[in-house]
Order: structure tokens, then sequence, then C-alpha cells
């Protein structure tokens, strides 16, 4: 019987970390729970520092096999799906998922795709152009009197609910589809926002308003590369129709 979920599939992004001993914390996080594939975007610290290594304990191997990438974007570009872990409330922050829920989302997915879980830096979290690269996002319900948490806690609490959550999905039925990957969603929505700009629809000045409502919506609907291709060739027809029309007007 095929696998409900794959642990070696899931993947912790830390953008831009400054503090050595949080990223230690963080490998030491992950080894507790069974992740084993750690990615730094940028980070503001030496990841190999005797602090991190203090604090990683008996997962310096985690340290020592970190990724290190320029960019979010590259970061994610071999996964279907990314979950964006923020405590801000607002336009483009819609279907806010606690981290229960989201472990019993990402647990299915890890079956056939990689998925990464993203955490953004220490003091003021990711921005929205980060979290616009995220399908799903995350929100841990802490108390208004302080509700910013510190880095490496809120991975340990979205990591052991992932471990949690595994024993709710034994059993349970499979067969999802495989989703399209970031890499290919972000060259689509690249392509849609040409096309409906070009045909009048996308305000040139403010573009981002409305891609991001057609993200939060794509992002919703989990597209597999089939439907990716349906969409581009809709956005190809867009442009065909309005060139066309330029022709005729030029007449």
């Amino acid at each position: 019987m095929k696998s409900l979920f794959n642990l070696e599939n899931i993947c912790v992004v830390l953008v831009e970390p400054r503090g050595p001993r949080n990223v230690g914390s963080v490998c030491r996080a992950m080894k507790n729970f069974g992740l084993r594939d750690l990615r730094l975007v940028n980070p503001k610290t030496n990841h190999l520092a005797h602090e991190a290594r203090q604090m990683a304990v008996k997962a310096t191997d985690l340290l020592e096999d970190a990724r290190i990438f320029d960019s979010l974007a590259e970061s994610l570009s071999d996964c279907a799906t990314a979950f964006g872990t923020t405590r801000r409330f607002g336009k483009y922050r819609e279907d806010l998922l606690h981290p229960d829920a989201a472990a019993e989302q990402i647990l299915p997915l890890s079956s056939t795709d990689p998925v990464a879980l993203v955490f953004g830096r220490e003091d003021k979290g990711l921005h929205t152009a980060e979290l616009d690269l995220c399908q799903r996002f995350i929100t841990i319900p802490t108390d208004e009197a302080l509700p910013s948490m510190n880095l490496a806690q809120a991975v340990a609490l979205c990591l052991y609910e992932l471990r949690k959550g595994q024993g709710r999905l034994q059993g349970a039925a499979t067969g999802r589809k495989r989703l399209a990957g970031v890499k290919s969603m972000e060259e689509m929505y690249t392509h849609m926002e040409d096309s409906l700009t070009e045909c009048g629809f996308l305000n040139p000045q403010n573009p981002d308003h409305i891609m991001r409502a057609f993200r939060r919506i794509f992002g919703r609907a989990g597209l597999n590369e089939r439907e990716v291709r349906i969409l581009r060739g809709l956005w190809s027809q867009v442009e065909s129709l309005h060139d066309g029309r330029e022709s005729v007007d030029d007449e």
C-alpha cells in the first residue's frame, strides 16, 4: 500500500535567520520529529558557529547538511506546495490554518511531492512578496499580550503537530493528485500577469492587487501540471485575440 506521508519530502525553510542558537535549536527539533531537510535563505549568521552546534546537540549533522540559497524562490524551486507562517492578519492573508490543521494537509501532500514549511525572520517574519510564493498560510494562536513566538519554538510546535498527525492518517485513503511545482506556478503567474495586463484587465500601475487574489484562488485549488498547461494555453489565447484586434484596428 502506498504511504500516506513521507517526512523526507518535508523541508524546513528559514528566511534570513539571525541567531545561531535558533538555527541549532531548529535542527534539534527537526531531528526530534523525524525531518532532515533544512534550507537557509540568505542567513545573517554563521549556521556552523559554536553556539549553533551547542543547541543542535546530536543534530549537528543537520546543520552541516543544511543547504544555503540566495532567495526564497530558489529554495522552493523543487517544492509542489509551500506553507508560509505568519502572525499578521491582512487582506492577502486569508484562510489561515492553525498548525494542527496545516499538518492534516501537509502530510498527505508529502506522500507524492516535496512540501516546504517556511519561517520568516526573528524580528519581521515573512514579507508579503515572500508570502506570495506560499500557497497556504499557518498562524499560531498566541495571546495578544505577546503574540510573537521564538523562531525555534514555532518550528518545534509545527513539527510536533506533523508528528501527531501521522496517527490520524494511518489507514486513510490515498489517491491525491500530483501538484504542480512552485517554479511552474510562478512561471504561470508571470505569463498570466503579462497577458491580463496586455489585454487591459490588470492595471499596469498596480497589478499585484488582483494578482494576489488569483494566487489565493489557485493556491486553494491545488493545480497539477496539466491544469497549469491548460491555464497557460488560455493566457496565450487571450494574447492572440488581443493581438488580432489590434491588427484590425490598425488597418
